[in-house]
């Protein structure tokens, strides 16, 4: 991510020094810059607006959801996307515009989905059979109709972790084009007097290096297309191409420019409608990494060192996995700086280890850093997504707090968990009694 040192050798994000961060709001501290935000919502929304491409970009808010966050995206003229009761209700919260928020989820329940209905959002992905059926029911219940877009798995492995690969056939989401269950899952939609088909829906992964996995997904889709388009005169109003954008964590990353990715699926849409002869369908993308990733970072504060004679040294921080889990989930790995220190040598190794009671909390294996005394703010980069979304209470830790800085001012968007919001949810044990009993606070 981008960021500057100032003249004392302070990191600064959004025109902010960390020891002031520090100071107001203490440590393990997620920080966004806004500034960052804006600039990558941009690059996507304006290059399609350059070329007059109809488009909609959804913010999809899994990688970091609050209010603040939400209201930012709506100023950027994003749509939204949603996977859950919490992350929609959240979104209303927020004031965000209901047509423009989406709903994925491989098993959206029925309390779910009839909230989405009640609310009116924009579009419902539909992504399996069982969740037709229940849509169709709440649909004629509530009298009403949704817009729809099927997801399909268009049998692409995107070349990206295991754990985050979606767009195989082997896979928990959507309908499979090669065994023909996207045939009939279409089929049934179009029965279904409730349901507007308006497109189709593909996510191959995430952490994309390349553009050849979302060219090829697009073949694919504009293929069963001019299918259903013959067999059925249904005409696509929608190409969902999904997210998956990769950012730089560490230097040995080497992602596209976000504005690359989305000039290749705007060029490959545009191409296969006129190679196949189809109407040119409206452009969605998903990205959500791509949007917040690079815009945070998260502040430590130094702690115990432990040096073991030729081996390795380790290097305790004031958090780890409860607010950063993707090292132990991915394996993924970030770049780390003596926040305060910048301006000095970086001569020893250390391992850089978090203060859960466990032996995979290890934030990075081998960060070169100057010379460390507990005390130091240390400054992990890149974790805009899936820090504060992943973040738990593993042995009780409250969850750290959100600030969002822009143009050399800072503000509080999510306050750090009190132990009695910790133990909020606990009640009293009463031996052979009754346990309804609530803990008030």
């Amino acid at each position: 991510m981008e960021h500057s040192t100032n003249t004392a050798g302070i990191l600064e994000i959004g025109g902010v020094d960390v020891s002031t961060l520090k100071k107001e709001y203490g440590t393990p501290l997620y920080v966004y810059d806004v500034g960052r935000i804006r600039q990558n919502a941009r690059a996507f929304v304006e290059t399609f607006e350059q070329e007059g491409i109809p488009a909609q970009v959804a913010y999809a808010s899994k990688a970091f959801s609050s209010v603040a966050m939400i209201q930012v995206a709506d100023e950027e003229k994003l749509s939204l996307d949603v996977v859950s009761e919490g992350e929609l209700y959240t979104a209303l919260e927020a004031g965000f515009p209901v047509k423009k928020i989406h709903m994925h989820g491989n098993n959206k329940s029925r309390a779910e989905l009839k909230m989405a209905v009640d609310a009116k959002i924009g579009c419902i992905v539909v992504d399996n059979f069982y969740e037709i059926a229940l849509l169709e029911e709440i649909l004629e219940e509530e009298n009403t109709t949704m817009d729809v877009l099927l997801r399909v798995t268009p049998g692409i492995e995107a070349h990206t972790h295991d754990y985050i690969l979606t767009g195989q056939e082997d896979s928990k989401f959507g309908f499979d084009l090669t065994s023909g269950q996207a045939d009939r899952a279409f089929a049934s939609l179009l029965e279904s007097p409730g349901m507007n088909v308006i497109g189709l829906h593909c996510h191959i992964g995430s952490q994309i290096f390349e553009t050849s996995g979302f060219l090829m997904a697009t073949r694919k889709l504009f293929d069963i297309m001019k299918k259903w388009k013959e067999e059925y005169s249904f005409e696509a109003k929608v190409l969902n191409l999904g997210g998956g954008f990769g950012i730089r964590y560490t230097e040995e990353d080497d992602p596209l420019s976000l504005n690359e990715y989305a000039r290749a699926l705007m060029s490959e849409v545009k191409f296969q409608s006129e190679k196949q002869n189809y109407p040119m369908p409206e452009i969605w993308i998903e990205p959500g990494r791509a949007i917040v990733g690079d815009a945070g970072l998260t502040l430590y504060e130094a702690g115990s060192v432990k040096e073991i004679e030729g081996v390795r040294t380790y290097l305790s921080v004031d958090g780890g996995m409860t607010d950063n889990i993707r090292p132990a989930l991915y394996d993924a790995r970030y770049d780390i700086k003596a926040a305060e220190r910048m301006n000095e040598e970086e001569r020893r190794t250390y391992a850089i280890a978090g203060k859960c009671c466990e032996s995979g909390d290890m934030l990075i294996w081998d960060a070169t850093l100057p010379d460390i005394t507990p005390g130091d703010t240390l400054a992990v980069f890149s974790t805009g997504a899936y820090g504060y979304s992943m973040s738990n209470n593993y042995n009780r830790f409250p969850k750290a707090a959100v600030v969002f800085v822009e143009n050399g001012s800072h503000q509080l968007v999510i306050r750090r968990e009190s132990f009695d919001e910790v133990t909020r949810f606990d009640l009293n044990f009463k031996t052979g009694g009754d346990t309804d009993e609530k803990r008030l606070y």
